[in-house]
């Protein structure tokens, strides 16, 4: 039987919940022949990120992730940068080593920063980060991995530049990563400092905004069969707030821990139509101290440590034209005042859906959808009782919830129409319409770093709307320019507290190989 694939659409985006919300469905065949990720199976269907180790394409996100061995055959050069990407360096090319870099230019424009409550106005903000790594391989069971980090910022009336932003040249990952055939399944450990992905999306992601991404200095294990795959972690979070040249070392009040399993159903058929689906259950522990630990009160926060113990599912695929990403997540734990060590316990939750069709046969590559997400909210009045304020501190997915990151993953329903359409072959366009509730109004209204304060109180529920809209241009192998606009209109309500209406634009330009 002789197996056709097609080219690789030249698109790359980032990924929501895979695979919903991707330009063009391509088939784990096209990723494995025309990407570059690791012979994963069936964990490589759509763009990958099945396989737990972030969305791996021609480039992508997770450099690290890159299979670039291949090119040990000259006759797969295509590029001029594939003389970079696989360097042998004993006659056999049993030993070698392969570059990758990136550097991403990206500018912001908010009339109103964060609702208003952030000054001055029309803050224009501009960044520039350069992540380059070398990846050694000795053999087939042992690699080294090491990444370089250096950023900056400037612009008008900025705000909230720290070492996320501002940082000299440091270590922003190296591993040492071993791997085995064990138990019939493929094995690896993974020591040092690293990225971390395998988590969904809107729980965890690659802290996209800052320049620095996040970075967790322990290690990993897992095992991969043909339709099970297990991953175990612990992690301490890397302390990337110094401001000298290799300073950066762990935050051991910060620590990440847990494990996932994934199973890959057999495939089935839907509306005559091949389908697949993976169903994921995980445990997420995070501790945090101090600030990061904080809860919010009704004048302000609370500091003090903070367990949180995520028990999640989430079942996602492609039935026939259907698209599908649905997922639920409780978050127990418990609370500890700074000051006087008094314990609350943690009941919360999370529900996160994305449901679309894409046009079977169409020239656009129409994808339409809807949105849906669910965080639990509590009483920021009480100092008792169970703390019902779900939280997730890691940085999920910008794009995923909202453009513009004036809401974040607390206290918050959201319910979001989308539109994708792919024109042309380099060329895709999404419009997204979320609308913005309180889940509970005895709760503040979150943002990134934390919870609003407004000038009045708010009591309504309905935050506002933010319709956005993005368009992602490959200019080529090695180019991006992605845009987004967005419009947050805040309710009448939030608008009386001293919420104001804003317009948000970013754009990113970016030079990967």
């Amino acid at each position: 039987m002789t197996v056709h694939v097609g080219p690789r659409p030249p698109i790359q985006t980032y990924p929501h919940a895979n695979p919903v919300g991707q330009p063009i469905v391509m088939t784990g065949a096209q990723n494995r022949i025309n990407g570059h990720p690791y012979d994963w199976g069936v964990f490589n269907r759509g763009n990958g990120e099945s396989a737990g180790f972030g969305p791996v394409g021609q480039y992508g996100v997770a450099p690290w992730a890159e299979d670039w061995s291949r090119l040990r055959d000259s006759k797969n050069h295509t590029d001029p940068f594939d003389v970079l990407k696989y360097i042998p360096l004993t006659p056999d090319g049993l030993v070698w080593i392969s570059f990758s870099g990136e550097t991403r230019l990206r500018n912001w424009f908010e009339t109103r920063p964060n609702l208003g409550t952030q000054k001055p106005n029309d803050s224009g903000r501009f960044g520039v980060r350069n992540l380059y790594g070398a990846d050694l391989h000795i053999g087939s069971h042992l690699r080294f991995f090491g990444q370089l980090i250096n950023a900056d910022a400037g612009g008008w009336g900025g705000y909230g530049y720290g070492s996320t932003y501002r940082k000299r040249l440091d270590a922003q990952q190296a591993f040492v990563e071993t791997r085995w055939n064990l138990f019939g399944a493929k094995t690896g450990f993974m020591f040092g400092r690293q990225q971390f992905l395998d988590a969904p999306s809107y729980m965890l992601y690659n802290r996209e905004t800052p320049n620095v991404p996040l970075s967790w200095d322990g290690f990993r294990a897992y095992a991969i069969w043909d339709r099970i795959r297990i991953d175990g972690w612990d992690f301490v979070q890397t302390n990337d707030s110094q401001n000298k040249m290799f300073h950066d070392t762990e935050n051991y009040s910060t620590r990440l821990y847990g494990f996932d399993t994934t199973w890959a159903p057999p495939d089935f058929r839907f509306l005559g139509e091949r389908g697949y689906s993976f169903v994921d259950a995980f445990y997420i522990g995070y501790k945090l101290s101090g600030s990061a630990g904080a809860i919010a009160t009704q004048t302000g926060t609370a500091t003090g440590s903070n367990t949180r113990n995520n028990f999640g599912v989430r079942w996602h695929g492609q039935a026939g034209p259907i698209e599908f990403s649905v997922g639920a997540v409780w978050q127990g734990g418990v609370f500890r005042y700074a000051k006087t060590n008094v314990a609350r316990n943690v009941s919360a939750y999370a529900i996160n859906s994305i449901v679309g069709y894409r046009v079977p046969k169409d020239s656009l590559h129409t994808f339409a959808g809807i949105q849906t997400d669910v965080y639990s909210g509590g009483n920021d009045a009480s100092k008792s009782g169970d703390i019902g304020t779900y939280i997730s501190p890691f940085n999920p997915q910008t794009n995923y919830l909202d453009t513009t990151t004036y809401m974040t993953a607390s206290n918050l329903i959201s319910f979001a129409p989308l539109v994708r359409v792919t024109p042309f072959k380099s060329v895709s366009i999404q419009i997204k319409y979320p609308l913005f509730w309180r889940d509970s109004t005895n709760d503040r209204v979150y943002k990134s770093s934390g919870a609003y304060s407004f000038s009045g109180n708010f009591g309504g529920k309905f935050i506002g709307m933010a319709p956005q809209a993005s368009l992602a241009w490959q200019i080529n192998t090695h180019l991006s320019w992605t845009q987004y606009v967005s419009r947050f209109m805040t309710s009448r309500a939030l608008n009386e507290a001293g919420g104001s209406s804003g317009t948000y634009y970013q754009s990113n330009f970016v030079f990967r190989f």
